[in-house]
């Protein structure tokens, strides 16, 4: 069997085009699926920290930076959801 290194429908400079599986709908406002980033960023956040406590040495130290990152994302969101906010 021979492997094709670049299928004929897998272009890099190709627009990326989103599965059809999962969609969000596209009459969704910026505002919803920003709170919903937020939520979801949220949950994450306490997700990988409660598992962190759980974990030992440097696996543990790894599962805090990305709980760090997560929280960073969240605060991101959280200005932008502020800025859209304000009058």
């Amino acid at each position: 069997m021979t492997h094709t290194p670049n299928p004929p429908d897998s272009d890099p400079d190709a627009p990326r085009q989103p599965s059809p599986i999962f969609l969000i709908a596209p009459d969704i406002d910026n505002h919803t699926l920003l709170e919903y980033a937020c939520v979801s960023l949220a949950s994450a956040n306490v997700m990988a920290s409660d598992f962190a406590r759980d974990l030992k040495g440097s696996q543990g130290h790894t599962l805090l930076g990305i709980q760090q990152s997560i929280m960073l994302g969240e605060l991101a969101v959280n200005r932008v959801l502020d800025n859209l906010d304000q009058p």
